[in-house]
């Protein structure tokens, strides 16, 4: 007889349980692929984030406004890292999930290097858009990988240690974006074997960028989890029948892609300009910004993300479906309050204080976001639907920080008013997110149900 499979919960299933989907690894084994996944986040976050310490010294090297080096970080790197995130999603429905992201991060991590010897706007976006384009290998396969390896009421958890990646990396790039800006700075203008002159700020790239090479090689390491149809590879879904799925569950799709993305959006915003905001405001090097941001990213960011996922399966495991909207909506009424409010206050201090709760609450819903996608979309459909919700999010990242910047730009015609700029984006992003999801729960919680039936039905018929 053959060897059963270990599950990954060796407890009965509770109501809600997909005992198929825990088939297949072993617990090490998941909680080993969670591990490698976060480790990948960390790097593409690194990555990705890197510019918010390079935007002063872009600026004067290139003579760029506050909007064109917005567009390297937001809409160059987010377009393209939303609309390739699409094939990519398709790809995770139906192929090893472990090779697509030892691919992508193998080419973020060389384009990220290559940033290093661009000589021009034009040279440094195409980079960036290389860059979006080998990060959206991992949210789509992160986030069917974890579905498939954990029972619902592990999953907020499961998710948020996966997301930790995403504060942790932002908050290294932060800190080390700033202090090695600061130390090329002194040197002039650096001259690297076969490659020549490049600026001090350009030598981050290679730093950052070439280590990600190594996380390729442990994704290859991971072993796939059978999927809740009972095999580690699938016929891929024509994207029709996703889209056909989503407008039979219109209001839940609408309500978590638009009112995370509202969310993701602030946040973007905020994180892009938070340094220059120091700096124009309150008089800061940055170095003082860097070392302040980073510091609370990587302490105060995992802190909310686990307290979320924490939540969510704490709420799931008293029977509220709808946990991973009720996360979202707290963290969108805490990040109202006080990330509204620390761009206007005229103590440093007190800004530099108020960051403590902004980033709890910017961190808290991340986890149980990709809970909702997973949770709301059929095994079968849920590379495809996550990368469309990856393609609303992603769109996102272009435009929190750039509607800052035109805010700053055009609005008020004055860099010193993008403290204002700052607090009237949150606001009215957050404000969004709230009615979004409270507009939505009633939907996802019959989502849920349905898509629960169905799964019983189709287990009920193979028996």
């Amino acid at each position: 007889m053959a060897r059963s499979e270990t599950r990954v919960d060796p407890s009965p299933p509770k109501p809600g349980d997909d005992a198929a989907t825990r088939r297949g690894l072993s617990a090490g084994q998941a909680w080993y692929a969670v591990a490698v996944l976060t480790l990948a986040n960390v790097s593409g976050s690194i990555d990705r984030q890197i510019f918010t310490s390079l935007v002063g010294p872009v600026k004067r090297d290139l003579g760029l406004t506050d909007t064109q080096v917005s567009l390297l970080s937001g809409f160059g790197f987010s377009v393209f890292f939303a609309i390739f995130g699409l094939f990519i999603g398709r790809m995770v429905d139906r192929r090893r999930r472990n090779v697509i992201v030892a691919v992508g991060a193998a080419m973020w991590s060389v384009l990220t290097a290559l940033t290093g010897i661009t000589r021009s706007y034009g040279q440094l976006m195409l980079a960036r858009i290389g860059v979006g384009v080998g990060e959206a290998t991992l949210s789509p396969a992160a986030v069917s990988v974890i579905a498939d390896a954990f029972p619902r009421r592990r999953l907020g958890t499961a998710m948020s240690v996966y997301m930790l990646g995403t504060f942790l990396g932002s908050g290294v790039s932060y800190a080390l974006g700033a202090w090695m800006v600061t130390k090329a700075e002194a040197t002039g203008m650096v001259t690297l074997p076969l490659v020549g002159a490049v600026y001090p700020w350009q030598t981050v790239f290679f730093v950052i960028g070439l280590p990600g090479l190594l996380v390729a090689l442990l994704a290859l390491t991971m072993r796939e989890p059978v999927r809740a149809t009972g095999t580690r590879t699938m016929d891929a879904v024509p994207l029709r029948q996703v889209m056909a799925y989503m407008r039979r569950n219109a209001r839940t799709m609408i309500a978590i892609c638009a009112g995370y993305t509202c969310s993701a959006s602030v946040n973007w915003g905020v994180g892009f300009w938070l340094q220059a905001f120091f700096v124009r405001t309150h008089g800061w090097s940055i170095a003082q910004a860097g070392t302040l941001q980073g510091g609370l990213t990587i302490v105060i960011g995992p802190i909310g993300t686990l307290l979320g996922g924490w939540l969510s399966d704490r709420y799931t495991q008293r029977g509220m479906v709808d946990a991973p909207l009720r996360v979202g909506m707290l963290g969108a009424a805490g990040m109202l309050v006080f990330a509204g409010l620390y761009p206007v206050v005229p103590s440093a201090t007190v800004a530099a204080a108020l960051l403590v709760p902004v980033n709890l609450f910017a961190a808290l819903p991340w986890g149980a976001a990709n809970v909702a996608i997973a949770e709301a979309m059929p095994s079968r459909l849920r590379g495809q639907g996550s990368a469309l919700f990856q393609l609303m999010v992603g769109l996102a990242g272009g435009i929190g920080p750039t509607a800052v910047a035109l805010i700053t730009d055009r609005g008020f015609g004055d860099d010193a008013a993008l403290r204002w700029s700052l607090s009237l984006c949150t606001v009215v992003g957050m404000a969004l997110t709230l009615g979004l999801l409270a507009w939505g729960r009633p939907a996802y919680r019959a989502t849920v149900a349905r898509r629960d039936e169905s799964r019983e039905r189709a287990q009920a018929g193979a028996r």
